[in-house]
């Protein structure tokens, strides 16, 4: 008799605080108004940064990517989303 063994998904990786006052301290030196900001508590994969309808910038942190490597990529990206 065979064995049929079901994988759960991982559970996503918490943002921590730490790690939101990081992303935060980039958005601050871009201008960017906190009250437009939107950060998940939670990584997904991939991560994104993109603007909602409601017009504020969602950040979703990179569940897969270390978190320095990732706030280096998302800089340039925020950069972007200042402009518009």
């Amino acid at each position: 008799m065979r064995c049929i063994i079901r994988m759960k998904p991982p559970l996503p990786k918490d943002v921590t605080f730490d790690q939101i006052n990081r992303i935060l301290e980039v958005t601050d030196a871009l201008a960017l108004d906190r009250e437009w900001i939107e950060i998940p508590l939670s990584a997904a994969s991939p991560g994104k940064i993109h603007k909602l309808p409601n017009g504020k910038v969602e950040i979703v942190v990179d569940a897969d990517l270390p978190f320095d490597e990732w706030l280096a990529a998302a800089r340039q990206q925020l950069r972007q989303v200042a402009r518009l």
